[in-house]
């Protein structure tokens, strides 16, 4: 509601299901795309998904998980086959969305192939690495468990392991802490950290002896507030054991 609050606020009525259905079809950016299926799937209507099976095979993986999602969150298998299909797909492809940084693929210029233009700052490596990394993200976003075998090997994979424990938080599977536990001993303090945020949302008691044989960890992480592993734990216990301890 809060969300709506401003086009209320002006006497504009929210988007109606096939508005949003245009919208999906017309992605300024496959980030806006998923939150507009996101939207669409608060609707509980699956009989819009025939318009849109295409999507399930479009070229761009980052706008197939986005239809992946749609049809999975909306009850249909086939959703959550694709975006497992992409997360494990390493096959050539033509570039795509994703943020690829730049690479020294070229040096005279943008290649000609059967994708067209191939410009200078893109990778085939890094588009299959973000690609699988949003796959993975995608999972998170369905809170499906049946993600947790799948999501929980990766954990050890340098390509997507950075966002598999946000993944497993949000699925809120249980099935999922042991595994989480362990990565508290991993040798990135980033890997740790990110664990132990994931075993905070969880509110995972079982990890506790674990974090507290972290608070002398002062490794620093090299994102968000790069906070040492330490101040994370700490973070970490006083949240998973509540203002009443």
């Amino acid at each position: 509601m809060l969300a709506l609050a401003p086009m209320l606020a002006f006497g504009q009525p929210p988007p109606s299901l096939a508005e949003l259905v245009r919208q999906f079809e017309q992605p300024e950016h496959f980030w806006i795309q998923i939150e507009v299926a996101k939207k669409i799937v608060a609707f509980h209507d699956p009989s819009i998904l025939p318009k849109l099976e295409p999507w399930l095979r479009h070229d761009d993986r980052h706008l197939r998980a986005n239809a992946g999602f749609l049809f999975a969150a909306l009850g249909d298998r086939r959703g959550f086959d694709v975006v497992v299909a992409i997360l494990n797909d390493r096959s050539d492809r033509c570039p795509g969305q994703g943020g690829i940084a730049p690479t020294r693929r070229s040096v005279s210029g943008d290649e000609d192939s059967a994708c067209g233009k191939i410009p200078r700052s893109w990778s085939l490596q890094l588009q299959i690495a973000s690609d699988r990394y949003y796959a993975a993200h995608v999972l998170g976003d369905l809170r499906d468990p049946r993600a947790v075998p799948i999501l929980v090997p990766l954990l050890h994979e340098p390509v997507v392991d950075h966002i598999v424990p946000w993944s497993l938080s949000q699925i809120g599977d249980r099935a999922a802490i042991r595994p989480l536990i362990d990565m508290l001993a991993d040798a990135d303090p980033d890997m740790r950290v990110l664990s132990i945020y994931a075993l905070e949302t969880l509110r995972a008691t079982e990890a506790l002896p674990a974090l507290r044989a972290l608070l002398a960890d002062l490794e620093r992480i090299r994102f968000d507030r790069q906070i040492s592993v330490a101040e994370a734990a700490a973070e970490a216990i006083a949240k998973i054991e509540g203002p009443s301890r």
